[in-house]
């Protein structure tokens, strides 16, 4: 699938309530489910167990993917 955004460009998010409006940078693309991860754009919290390179464990806050016609490119 083509995509109109590729890793490293300015994008806004055209759709959804909490999220409308929002821009940041693509931090990845997956082209063959057809989203994209937006720098501080979709903050999710993720429960992550103790292992020896975090061994606090815990909650972590991730970045989301979003359905690439859901973004627009920036300039």
């Amino acid at each position: 699938m083509k995509t109109h955004v590729k890793k490293g460009d300015e994008v806004e998010i055209i759709t959804g309530r909490n999220h409308k409006g929002k821009r940041g940078t693509v931090l990845a693309v997956n082209a063959a489910k057809g989203t994209v991860i937006v720098e501080g754009a979709r903050t999710l919290k993720k429960a992550v167990r103790p292992t020896e390179q975090n061994p606090e464990g815990g909650i972590q806050e991730i970045n989301g993917p979003i359905h690439i016609s859901n973004v627009k490119k920036v300039g």
